[in-house]
């Protein structure tokens, strides 16, 4: 049974199912799901962002939490689809206006995916256990609460006294006739939103009264009463079945079987990904950025990164043309041109080369950070392209403390997974280049790049230990390459001199953040 799984889904994969079913469901290709620990579920049509919890936000076992964080995804998607506006839920007029579009995006949205039905009715259940009982709220939010509840459900948890009962009722009732009629009509949420100040002052609430976001797994405590939550489902199918099969019914959608199969697919790719490297890299002391909550998509330059893989479209192919003294074909235009290399032949280009990179992130890049972001992007972009093995490192000071960040370990593709990696790591701090090398030394010697490419715009704090650890990798067989990124051509040959101090086999520097991608993926050419 499902309650027996036990997971730890990594973000970065929850982030991928998130992005393809939103996606998918809102049938908006565009669309950004951002992860943030403890913020309740919001979509933002006007910057195609869907903002979501953890799992924990949730009560329940794992699987439980999954699948209700699985629905909010649903609903969240559907009003990106169907909503053009999605107020605040922390007032009364945006909690009403919101409430009012679940039910009318919901109705649309169960014409095209009729399947999440039963997914529906199961987090109906579950979240009631979380609802708060009426007799316990005072003041106007009691009625705001009252009227979310019966208006989405048909009932009320807890009771309502004097005229809260009528007010509660004769609102939903217009509530339920103004979304019949937007659905029978195509009416979109402008329209729905004309009718809000009619609901507002039927409740007689402010419309500014504040609204309390309480996390459903807060109000439920640590534990969840799973015969209370089977009883709560079979209450709901009872409600709408009035079939023989009810605990037929309720069994189904309370296993939830059609999910199931999902979300251990998901666990399996989570251990997965552990195993090719993220928890024996934590191990080793270095860091994976955790948090997922800033958007990748300010760091992705789509014309440089085209700009960048049209530089190296031969290579794709694995083949070029070449003018020679003699080869495999005779070209009539240039011996017609008196040229000295009449002849054509196929040159194999290779790229077998298996790279590291490693970015400094201190802070001496920070005015320019986003620019130095883009263009790392670029170059990755144009790596896995080329179908070229890398890894990708970073290193700041977080804390007073020195991190090697993990961007992308060697056994994992290139992915806006690790873009959005990329963008959460903040420059701070200085250039402890020799420590970072000497965290960074296991893990490099595993994976045994061909070359390591680091990327610094600053001096070391200590020029004698970086000296000896490239001496130390150099020795390993490793060819280490760095290149200074300078803000105008005076810093970057400032940066280059110094440089070449430090015993890299090649040091090269640049005064453009955008001609960085081509120049690494240069290094990496054959012979």
């Amino acid at each position: 049974m499902s309650a027996k799984i036990t997971s730890a889904m990594r973000n970065d994969i929850l982030l991928e199912i998130a992005t393809f079913l939103a996606r998918r469901w809102s049938g908006n290709d565009k669309l950004i799901v951002i992860l943030m620990p403890e913020k309740p579920p919001s979509a933002k049509p006007d910057k195609n962002q869907i903002i979501l919890p953890m799992l924990n936000y949730y009560p329940g076992n794992d699987f439980q939490k999954y699948r209700q964080w699985r629905v909010n995804l649903w609903y969240e998607s559907m009003r990106m689809r169907h909503s053009t506006k999605v107020q605040s839920y922390e007032h009364a007029y945006g909690f009403v206006l919101n409430t009012v579009e679940t039910k009318r995006v919901e109705i649309l949205g169960l014409r095209l995916w009729e399947g999440m039905t039963n997914e529906l009715v199961f987090n109906e259940g579950i979240s009631w256990m979380s609802r708060q009982l009426l007799n316990s709220i005072f003041g106007k939010y009691k009625v705001a609460e009252a009227f979310s509840q019966y208006f989405l459900t048909g009932y009320l948890k807890g009771e309502l006294f004097g005229g809260e009962s009528e007010r509660v009722t004769k609102a939903s009732d217009y509530a339920n006739e103004i979304v019949r009629e937007a659905v029978e009509n195509n009416h979109g949420t402008e329209w729905i939103e004309q009718h809000v100040p009619k609901l507002i002052k039927m409740l007689e609430l402010d419309p500014l009264v504040s609204i309390p976001i309480i996390a459903p797994r807060t109000r439920v405590g640590a534990s969840l009463n799973q015969n209370e939550l089977f009883k709560q489902v079979e209450k709901i199918v009872r409600m709408r079945r009035k079939k023989d099969d009810v605990q037929e019914k309720t069994k189904e959608i309370y296993e939830g079987h059609d999910v199931l199969q999902e979300f251990e697919t998901l666990v399996m790719e989570s251990k997965k990904t552990e195993n090719k490297g993220y928890e024996s890299l934590e191990n080793f002391g270095l860091a994976v950025p955790d948090k997922m909550d800033v958007d990748e998509t300010a760091i992705y330059d789509i014309d440089l990164i085209q700009k960048v893989k049209a530089a190296f479209r031969e290579w794709k192919t694995g083949w070029v043309e070449r003018h020679e003294e003699k080869g495999d074909e005779f070209d009539v235009e240039t011996y017609a041109e008196a040229l000295p290399k009449p002849f054509l032949s196929d040159v194999k280009l290779s790229i077998k080369t298996k790279v590291a990179i490693l970015l400094d992130h201190s802070s001496s890049i920070a005015d320019v950070e986003m620019e130095y972001k883009r263009a790392t992007v670029a170059l990755c972009e144009a790596l896995h392209y080329l179908g070229i093995k890398f890894s990708v490192y970073a290193f700041s000071t977080e804390k007073r403390q020195v991190k090697c960040w993990v961007v992308k370990p060697p056994n994992v593709k290139w992915s806006v997974i690790s873009a959005r990696r990329l963008v959460q790591i903040r420059a701070s701090g200085g250039t402890p280049l020799a420590e970072v090398y000497g965290l960074l030394q296991p893990v490099v010697n595993s994976f045994k790049p061909d070359i390591l490419v680091t990327l610094t715009d600053g001096e070391p704090s200590d020029y004698d230990a970086v000296r000896s650890m490239v001496l130390s990798y150099r020795k390993a067989g490793i060819r280490m390459v760095a290149i200074g990124v300078g803000r105008n051509l005076s810093d970057s040959v400032g940066i280059g001199h110094n440089l070449k101090y430090l015993n890299y086999e090649r040091a090269i520097s640049v005064s453009r953040l955008q001609d960085m991608p081509k120049r690494v993926i240069k290094l990496l050419r054959a012979g």
